[in-house]
């Protein structure tokens, strides 16, 4: 039996045990980006193989925060790709503003940067007194750092250039206060966002969302997991509901059945349609 061959049965018993211990399924995340985490994980607990992770894993359950914080990938950024926000800003949250009350879901939200940057968006936008921004993620450590809402200032400063590409209406230091070095978000920020853990794997719809935001997270599942989180998605939007997926991302896991069309074709950007009879 080969090295490669003995890795991938390593890999199986780790993520069979995470699974059977604990109900989180990585089993369906891209198996390269997977078996890198593992190796890192085991190696910063001085495993000499990754299956040596499995006693701990399973006997030792605050162990779970580590794997969790391994194997998810908490990459987010303030206006991530100003263009997309751009698109939000100027297509689809005046299609929004009819509505009394707004539910925006960001899956995988990581640290909260991208939350707390749509946060300022609907707000100088005028709809976030209305708005609630469900912010999930399965790395309980971002989450509590996005909760924070405590950043360094150098991050902020060096966001200014995609804020005013994203439509930016002011200044992104305008949201802000600063103090020793840091900068926290505004109350009225703050608290129309809700930080949850949810996991897109097992967890089900928990909202009726006319928004979704979930870039660069499909890419590191397989076409499996692709097909059921965009099933999620699609049941959780109303109708004529918006999805805002990452650039390298697209619906093909999707079934033939579903209602997303393009909305807007130089973004990631769908609607949510009727069924044709």
């Amino acid at each position: 039996m080969s090295p490669e061959q003995i890795l991938e049965i390593e890999m199986k018993l780790v993520l069979d045990a995470l699974q059977l211990r604990y109900g989180y399924d990585f089993r369906h995340y891209a198996r390269s980006s997977l078996r890198r985490r593992l190796e890192a994980l085991g190696e910063a607990f001085g495993q000499g193989s990754i299956s040596g992770l499995i006693p701990r894993l399973i006997h030792h359950p605050p162990f779970l925060g580590e794997v969790l914080a391994s194997l998810s990938v908490p990459v987010t950024g303030w206006f991530r790709d100003p263009a997309t926000l751009a698109v939000l800003r100027q297509e689809v949250v005046p299609r929004l503003a009819s509505y009394p009350r707004l539910s925006v879901w960001l899956a995988g939200c990581a640290s909260g940067e991208e939350a707390y940057s749509l946060a300022v968006l609907f707000s100088e936008e005028g709809l976030l007194a209305r708005t609630r921004i469900f912010a999930t993620d399965i790395n309980d450590r971002a989450l509590a750092q996005a909760e924070e809402g405590i950043y360094p200032l150098g991050q902020i400063e060096t966001a200014e250039a995609d804020y005013q590409a994203a439509g930016g209406r002011g200044r992104f230091a305008d949201h802000l206060h600063v103090a020793y070095g840091y900068a926290r978000f505004q109350d009225s920020l703050r608290a129309r966002i809700i930080f949850a853990h949810h996991n897109l794997v097992s967890d089900g719809v928990f909202c009726e969302a006319h928004l979704i935001l979930c870039r660069n997270v499909l890419i590191y599942f397989d076409h499996v997991l692709q097909r059921r989180v965009l099933s999620l998605f699609e049941d959780a939007l109303i109708r004529d509901g918006f999805l805002c997926l990452g650039e390298n991302e697209s619906l093909r896991a999707i079934p033939e059945t579903s209602r997303f069309q393009p909305f807007e074709s130089q973004v990631r950007l769908f609607i949510k349609k009727e069924m044709s009879r």
